[in-house]
């Protein structure tokens, strides 16, 4: 495969790794980690699509987060533990520090307050793009880096932006795979996939609140294709690790927040309209590339939207990115691409379906025995 890079960058690692407010006692406001009582790794996991069938289908999103309470994601003690996380997370943003693993104090209250003030909503509309639509590749770089990998969201922003920060300079957007009407889906409950994962991680639920219009809408209007509405979170301070661990040094990333269409509800309630999903998704993924767009970012983490409990199939969300990043409207707009698929199941077969999509155009492939880096 042909070295996608100039010789004056070097290439992308290819490594990866495979939820009220109280106060600690003694911490005069500022969350300790000697009170993290969680060190179990999220597992925003992609199962296959019967073992997310909900259990529920009022007040989630058409029974897009009822799951992920029970034994699919590990049950009530897991749930318990990270409800925890979830309060302690919100007490270090309300407190607007933490104390790190080393005992220092860790200030991000200006972080958090300016994410806060930047976030704003786009769509459903076609997002404007500077005269001339997308610009040209950055300097140095003459094609856009892909990689599908087996790591989390969060792990992948970390390796990008982080003190090991790899691939070109510049600001990382993630893509949150989100719920239609609920902040943070259920995030608060101590829920498990990637919306739960990030809003663990970083100070994105308290920017989420902010955004009413785009739940208010969704609330009211139940078709479960949901809108091609986007979020823009802009440099989030994030400051736990993969393992729910408190960061010594935290790092900001943007955060696009879009709901997939629920599959799932749709072939349940409307078969009929089935075949309308692949145009759905990819109109919504073009809405995400043009926010990204618009906003400035060239590196993306991307990911198996809407392959979980929304039943979309992967196929057909990779597709959507795909047709729109390579020799679509945003080829060689943007450096540097990451699929980051955290899929394990026995098979692994979502992200597969990623890696038959851009086998011809990705710089690396999973390798399920790399060590953890985050």
């Amino acid at each position: 495969m042909p070295d996608r890079h100039c010789s004056s960058h070097p290439r992308p690692s290819r490594r990866f790794a495979q939820g009220c407010k109280s106060t600690c006692p003694g911490s005069r406001g500022t969350l300790d980690a000697a009170h993290t009582p969680l060190r179990a790794e999220p597992r925003n996991s992609v199962a296959p699509h019967d073992q997310h069938r909900s259990r529920c289908v009022r007040g989630h999103d058409g029974g897009d987060r009822a799951g992920r309470s029970h034994g699919v994601y590990g049950g009530r003690a897991m749930s318990a533990r990270l409800r925890a996380i979830a309060r302690q997370t919100e007490d270090a943003v309300a407190a607007g520090s933490y104390r790190g693993p080393h005992g220092r104090v860790v200030p991000i209250a200006a972080a958090v307050e300016a994410a806060k003030a930047g976030t704003r909503m786009y769509g459903p509309g076609p997002v404007g793009l500077p005269a001339g639509g997308p610009a040209a590749p950055a300097a140095g770089f003459a094609r856009t880096s892909f990689e599908v990998t087996g790591e989390s969201s969060t792990r992948a922003a970390r390796r990008l932006t982080g003190e090991r920060a790899e691939g070109p300079p510049g600001p990382v957007a993630v893509l949150n795979f989100a719920s239609a009407r609920n902040p943070g889906g259920g995030y608060l409950r101590g829920a498990q996939a990637q919306e739960e994962d990030l809003c663990r991680a970083s100070a994105l639920y308290t920017c989420l609140l902010r955004a009413g219009e785009f739940y208010d809408h969704h609330r009211a209007h139940r078709d479960p294709f949901y809108t091609d509405r986007v979020i823009h979170s802009p440099a989030v301070p994030v400051f736990r690790d993969g393992r729910g661990e408190l960061l010594d040094e935290p790092y900001t990333a943007g955060f696009l927040t879009a709901a997939a269409p629920n599959a799932g509800v749709v072939l349940r309630t409307a078969p009929e309209r089935a075949d309308e999903l692949p145009r759905a998704l990819a109109v919504r993924a073009e809405r995400v590339l043009e926010t990204a767009a618009v906003q400035g970012y060239r590196r993306l983490v991307l990911g198996a939207w809407g392959c979980g409990v929304f039943r979309n199939d992967p196929a057909q969300v990779a597709a959507a990115f795909r047709g729109l990043l390579v020799g679509g409207r945003f080829e060689g707009y943007f450096d540097q691409v990451v699929f980051g698929v955290l899929d394990r199941t026995p098979r692994a077969a979502t992200r597969a379906a990623f890696e038959r999509a851009f086998s011809s155009v990705a710089d690396g492939h999973p390798d399920t025995d790399a060590p953890p880096i985050g």
